[in-house]
């Protein structure tokens, strides 16, 4: 199950419609009446159920963002990235030998290197995202948030979480947002692929996130992710449609695939589910695959784990048997 950890073609970005930007209107009853639609939909069982939840493992981007980071709970971090399910489970469920992993590990810049290094010593591809731009609140100036993107690619990031700056987004300054977010670009250079968080929580309408996900796309991004986790409102149904048939309009209007990363708050097996019945549903097939879907989450995967022992042995594991590494 281990996939190519290469991506779909770099989303080179348009110039900026502020024409298309400014007619965009989200009819937010028929936004809250699919979601509902979603939110019944049935979720797979037993063997499916088993096969779908390794399918979300392998869509993880396993992170850690402490103030109490250290070397040593990166490697640990990076080691359960390249080995997420134990492996007597998995060869009950003969997958011990698909070269199962999580998607890719995200970490702060200064951690970048930690990453980097335990997994060249592994003998694994597996990307190394960071986060920059001011994470979270992306209120540092400009420069500062230039630098930071090129520490973490410098340091061996191959993909980097940016940070919008919610005021321009609040306020209507899409020319501005598109300029600072070519400019990531630009320091992200020709390897490191840009995934840009627009912190959906603060930017209270439907209207304003389907905004931001068209500029944020003209700008060149090749994720659009819905939070940084911080916020007090995260990745919800109703604002994932929102950004789906975002990502599909500027699909159908420019030939670019760009991926889609739900975050924050996704915590239960059942949740990562869903979200894997919303991208199928509302992108299509094509999206479900690492290089275009990611879930962002610290403690999804322990309950997954926890759910897999169930399937394997009948029996649900106390936590504690099921250590992060």
């Amino acid at each position: 199950m281990r996939k190519d950890s290469s991506h779909e073609p770099r989303n080179e970005g348009t110039e900026l419609d502020l024409d298309w930007v400014s007619r965009v209107k989200v009819n937010t009853q028929a936004v809250l009446s699919r979601a509902q639609e979603l939110q019944g939909k049935k979720v797979p069982r037993n063997d499916w159920q088993a096969a779908w939840l390794l399918k979300a493992v392998s869509f993880m981007d396993l992170t850690t963002l402490s103030g109490d980071d250290t070397p040593s709970n990166v490697h640990r971090l990076c080691l359960k990235a390249l080995q997420p399910i134990r492996r007597d489970l998995l060869q009950q469920m003969d997958m011990e030998d698909k070269g199962l992993t999580t998607a890719a590990v995200c970490v702060y810049p200064s951690r970048v290197a930690d990453a980097v290094a335990t997994l060249r010593a592994a003998g694994s591809p597996l990307p190394v995202a960071s986060v920059a731009t001011g994470f979270p609140a992306g209120q540092t100036p400009l420069e500062t948030r230039l630098q930071e993107v090129r520490l973490a690619v410098a340091a061996g990031a191959s993909e980097v979480d940016v940070v919008i700056n919610r005021s321009l987004a609040l306020t209507g300054q899409w020319q501005a947002m598109y300029q600072e977010l070519r400019q990531f670009r630009q320091a992200c250079g020709s390897s490191a692929h840009m995934k840009t968080i627009l912190a959906v929580g603060d930017l209270q309408t439907f209207t304003t996130v389907y905004r931001a996900s068209l500029v944020a796309m003209m700008a060149g991004s090749d994720f659009i992710k819905t939070s940084t986790g911080k916020e007090s409102v995260n990745a919800t149904i109703p604002v994932a449609i929102v950004m789906a048939r975002a990502i599909r309009d500027f699909h159908r209007r420019t030939g670019y695939k760009v991926g889609f990363k739900p975050a924050g708050g996704i915590r239960t097996s059942h949740e990562s589910l869903l979200w894997l019945v919303l991208v199928k549903e509302e992108l299509g097939f094509d999206w479900l695959s690492p290089q275009l879907f990611r879930l962002g989450a610290s403690s999804l995967l322990a309950d997954i784990e926890r759910q897999i022992y169930h399937h394997a042995t009948g029996k649900y594991a106390d936590y504690h048997e099921l250590p992060m590494a």
